[in-house]
């Protein structure tokens, strides 16, 4: 298991209010000790979102996953794969970070399950205004529902996948009442800060739904359940995906963007 430490150099951001933004993303899942989850969460929402971003970087969501009370998971953002390396190595070998990690790596047990992935279509990233985000100090706003669902392909196969997400699946879910943030595939370009390690090797499409809170998320479901085809549907996703898709259902931070 390796923590967050790390090596300068300054990346400007040139990310426009309510545009598709970040063509490459991390989705980052950690592992915590017990009861220190809302430890990291904390310090991450007052020490490690607006200091990132001052490198280039956008932190796109921070999130509790309700299925695990010892698990955070968080997105972030590159305008491409040179400037993640220059942020990353800004940040990590920069004063915040550096009087913060100790704080920030007692919480962890394990930070290496990090899918790096890249919008499927032009225009299919997340469309966020970051002036949108909650203040530090500032009122709990609705934190809103978020789910992630990863599903896991065969080499080769995520184009054909993402045409049949928007021509079958997308509709569904819209219909049933979900509001699809955005969907993405695997970046399979190396990872270019090796001190943080990334899942590589995998072949992934996953989207995010957004609910107005978990009781919609639940009616979606049972939509869903009710929805005509449903089992010619199941049956065609046994056939693409390599097991079951993972699903994280997530309760944004106070200070999380996407909510």
């Amino acid at each position: 298991m390796s923590k967050e430490t790390s090596p300068s150099g300054h990346v400007e951001s040139d990310s426009v209010p309510g545009q598709p933004c970040c063509p490459v993303v991390e989705l980052r899942q950690y592992t915590l000790q017990p009861g220190k989850r809302d430890v990291l969460i904390e310090l991450f929402d007052r020490k490690f979102v607006e200091s990132q971003e001052a490198l280039g970087m956008r932190i796109l969501g921070q999130f509790r996953d309700l299925g695990d009370p010892n698990h955070f998971v968080w997105l972030r953002g590159f305008r491409d794969m040179t400037s993640r390396a220059q942020g990353l190595t800004a940040f990590y070998s920069g004063p915040i970070w550096k009087a913060n990690s100790k704080a920030a790596n007692e919480t962890m047990v394990d930070c290496d399950n990090v899918l790096l992935l890249r919008p499927a279509r032009a225009g299919s990233g997340f469309s966020l205004d970051m002036a949108n985000r909650p203040s530090i100090g500032a009122p709990e706003v609705p934190a809103g529902f978020v789910v992630a669902t990863i599903c896991h392909l065969g080499p080769g196969s995520e184009g054909d996948f993402v045409d049949y997400f928007e021509d079958t699946l997308e509709p569904r879910l819209r219909d049933a009442g979900a509001s699809i943030a955005g969907y993405f595939v695997t970046e399979h370009s190396p990872n270019n800060y090796p001190a943080l390690p990334v899942r590589e090797g995998e072949n992934v499409f996953a989207w995010f739904s957004r609910f107005r809170d978990q009781a919609a998320y639940e009616r979606h479901i049972a939509a869903l359940a009710r929805s005509p085809g449903r089992d010619e549907v199941e049956k065609e996703m046994t056939r693409r995906l390599r097991g079951q898709p993972e699903i994280l259902k997530l309760s944004p931070t106070r200070r999380s963007n996407l909510r």
